[in-house]
C-alpha cells in the first residue's frame, strides 16, 4: 500500500537589492507588488529608498579603481563567465521573462538567448573597443600623439521599462565592458530578472560594487543619482520624455555625460547594437611624446 505523498508549501522567492556584493533589503523596510501581465500577484520587491542610491554609488565608487585598472582581458574573461552562469540559468529567465512581459515560452526563450548572446558579443569587445576608437595621430612636428580611450566612471542606469532582461543587458553589460561601474535601475513593472541578475554577479568573478541593482519608483531613485556629484554619467534609456528632462537638467550641475532615451516606439533590442553604447561612456586620453629626432640629420627612433 503507497503512502499518499503529502502536498508540499510553495517556498516563496524574497527578492532583495544587490549593492556592493551583498543582498540588502531596501533601508526603508518597504516593498511593493509586482505583478504579471495578467494582474497576478508574482512578488514582492524592495521599494529603493534615496538612501539606498547613495550606498549603491559609494560601493561603484569603491569599484571602479579595480575594475578599471583591470587588463581588457581579464574583463572580457569575466564577463563571459557570467554568460556562461546565465546559460545555466535559462530556464528560470525565460520563466520570469515570459510572466513579466505576457509572452509566450518560445518568445520568452527567444528574449533571453538573445540576451545571453548580446553578453557574450560584449565579453568580446572589451579587448577591441581601443583598437577601433583610438589609435595613433598625425601631426607636424616630431611627437608620437596617441589617443586611447578611457572609462568615464560611475554610471547611472535607467533600464528599459518594457523589456525586462534583453534591454537589461543591452544597457548593463556594455557600461561595465569598458571598465565602468554601473548603479542599475530596473525596470518598475518587471524587476524580477534584473534582481536575479545581481544573484548571477554575485557568484560569478565579478567584484562586488561593479553592478548594484535597485528596485522601486524610477523617477524617486533617479532624481538624486541624477544630481549626485560622485555619479559620472547617466542613462537614460528607461526614463519618460518629462522625466528625462527633469533628470538632465539635474546631471547638468556636475555635467554628467547623458545619454537621452530614445522613443519607445524607435526601439528593438533585437537588433543588432553596435558600439554607441559603449563610446556612449568613454573618454578619450591623449598623450604626446617626442619622436627623438637627432640634430639636422633628421635621424631618429
Amino acid at each position: 500500500m503507497s503512502e499518499k505523498s503529502e502536498q508540499r508549501l510553495s517556498v516563496l522567492k524574497t527578492y532583495k537589492l544587490y549593492v556592493g556584493g551583498k543582498f540588502p533589503r531596501s533601508e526603508s523596510g518597504r516593498v511593493y507588488e509586482v505583478t504579471d501581465a495578467k494582474g497576478k500577484w508574482l512578488a514582492n520587491a524592495p521599494l529603493s529608498s534615496r538612501k539606498d542610491a547613495r550606498d549603491a554609488v559609494v560601493a561603484a565608487r569603491k569599484a571602479f579603481g579595480g575594475w578599471s585598472g583591470a587588463t581588457a582581458y581579464n574583463r572580457g574573461q569575466i564577463l563571459y563567465r557570467i554568460a556562461e552562469m546565465l546559460e545555466g540559468r535559462r530556464d528560470q529567465y525565460v520563466a520570469e521573462v515570459a510572466d513579466a512581459e505576457g509572452l509566450s515560452k518560445s518568445k520568452a526563450a527567444a528574449q533571453v538567448d538573445a540576451a545571453i548572446d548580446r553578453w557574450v558579443w560584449y565579453a568580446g569587445w572589451t579587448d577591441k573597443i581601443a583598437q577601433v576608437v583610438g589609435g595613433g595621430n598625425p601631426v607636424a612636428g616630431p611627437f608620437f600623439n596617441l589617443s586611447s580611450p578611457e572609462p568615464t566612471g560611475v554610471v547611472a542606469v535607467l533600464a528599459p521599462q518594457e523589456s525586462s532582461f534583453l534591454g537589461l543587458v543591452s544597457v548593463v553589460a556594455p557600461v561595465i565592458a569598458t571598465g565602468n561601474t554601473a548603479v542599475v535601475i530596473a525596470s518598475e513593472k518587471f524587476p524580477l530578472p534584473a534582481l536575479s541578475l545581481g544573484e548571477v554577479l554575485a557568484t560569478s568573478d565579478l567584484p562586488g560594487g561593479v553592478v548594484n541593482v535597485l528596485s522601486g519608483r524610477t523617477a524617486e531613485i533617479a532624481a538624486p543619482l541624477a544630481a549626485h556629484q560622485d555619479v559620472n554619467a547617466i542613462d537614460l534609456t528607461g526614463a519618460d520624455e518629462a522625466l528625462a528632462k527633469e533628470l538632465e537638467i539635474a546631471a547638468a550641475d556636475n555635467l554628467k555625460r547623458v545619454l537621452r532615451p530614445q522613443p519607445v516606439d524607435e526601439v528593438d533590442w533585437t537588433t543588432a547594437p553596435g558600439t554607441d553604447r559603449m563610446t556612449a561612456f568613454l573618454e578619450t586620453k591623449t598623450v604626446w611624446h617626442p619622436t627623438g629626432s637627432l640634430g639636422a640629420s633628421g635621424s631618429s627612433y
